[in-house]
């Protein structure tokens, strides 16, 4: 019999990686057909979804599509197939193939687009280039002393405690809480209409803030008091593990002639538009997936020697002022590697399950060289 999976589980295990609150606001990722409750039988993974990809999933029986490009961005007002956008879809719902799109959250985490581009070109100490700000909350609570550790184990199992590589994050300091329950309440500690001290802990740690509904259940469901004192604070701070492009650093420096060689073979590419070396020997180097031209001035910020991204238009070349090294290489032959890294997370969630990378070529682009 054929091993399925529910297509809500693959969904849940691509959003703990990637979550959809980490999309642009422009962006249009997530489940575009289908349903949530269907029965995954095979997954097609690529870079963007076209007709051509919709019959090799089908021919591959493939019921689910996994694309890193959403085929449905700026909405539809009709289906009657006037253009391929129209025509993919219609094909898809026909043959009961649903189509997950994993676009710009994929490009804002760390281990995403980003970093794969990184260790394709053997880049060492990788972090984000542009952090994001405003995605992170404090949770401050308040806890009897002997509760303490059961609610921080609630709370951090919620997500609740991490930043960036260490978990169970959490500062606490020790103080005496006062309350006088109610006539109505029915106190886990103390007794009706009179005044009662407890020796309880102050507890703060941060969290993603789409999280706060997750984080305050396990917070209330595993605290002992019938009323839990808490609140919830919005940080400025960035979130170093969520953000635009990435930087690091070459083995050894190079040339500008040496890395753009080196470029070339890497990516598996012929032709690369660039600006003027910048004089000097090229090793820190950012990277963008996709069109990259609003990280030149974070670039520059950070010292790089190159900006190796795509879509870059003439006069932005110009705003690289001899300061940086532009490299255009492509928007698909940027990003192209993103199929080996979802198939690579996938296979490792889910074993005994088929998954296809797609052998189409879905570049709209062709060089004549």
């Amino acid at each position: 019999m054929q091993h399925m999976i529910p297509l809500k589980k693959i969904i849940a295990a691509l959003e703990e990686w990637a979550p959809s609150a980490y999309q642009e606001s422009y962006d249009n990722a997530g489940l575009l057909t289908g349903s949530p409750d269907w029965a995954v039988k095979a997954v097609l993974i690529t870079l963007d979804v076209t007709e051509e990809v919709v019959h090799e999933a089908v021919e591959k029986g493939a019921n689910l599509i996994v694309a890193h490009h959403p085929i449905i961005f700026k909405g539809l007002k009709k289906l009657n197939g006037t253009n391929y956008v129209e025509r993919t879809v219609i094909a898809a719902i026909k043959n009961d193939i649903a189509i997950y799109a994993i676009h710009t959250n994929l490009d804002n985490v760390a281990t995403g687009v980003n970093y794969k581009i990184a260790s394709i070109l053997g880049l060492e100490r990788v972090s984000v280039l542009a952090p994001k700000q405003g995605l992170l909350s404090k949770l401050s609570f308040f806890v009897p002393r002997e509760n303490t550790q059961t609610v921080l184990d609630a709370v951090y199992q919620a997500g609740a405690g991490k930043i960036g590589d260490y978990s169970d994050c959490s500062f606490r300091v020790a103080g005496t809480g006062t309350f006088v329950p109610g006539a109505g309440a029915h106190p886990h500690i103390g007794a009706q209409n009179r005044k009662e001290e407890v020796q309880e802990d102050r507890v703060e740690l941060m969290f993603p803030a789409f999280l706060e509904n997750r984080v305050i259940a396990a917070l209330k469901n595993a605290h002992p008091y019938e009323e839990v004192a808490y609140y919830v604070q919005a940080l400025a701070n960035e979130n170093q593990e969520v953000g635009s492009g990435a930087i690091g650093l070459l083995a050894h420096e190079m040339t500008a002639r040496s890395f753009l060689d080196f470029l070339k073979e890497r990516l598996n590419i012929r032709v690369i538009r660039h600006t003027a070396a910048p004089g000097r020997m090229i090793q820190k180097v950012a990277v963008c997936g996709g069109s990259g031209s609003f990280m030149l001035k974070p670039a520059r910020r950070a010292g790089a020697d190159v900006l190796v991204t795509a879509d870059f238009k003439y006069h932005e070349f110009f705003d690289a002022e001899g300061q940086i090294m532009v490299c255009d290489v492509g928007h698909y032959e940027s990003e192209v590697f993103t199929k080996d890294l979802l198939f690579s997370y996938l296979s490792e969630k889910f074993d005994n399950f088929a998954l296809y990378l797609s052998e189409v070529n879905t570049n709209p682009v062709t060089y004549h060289v």
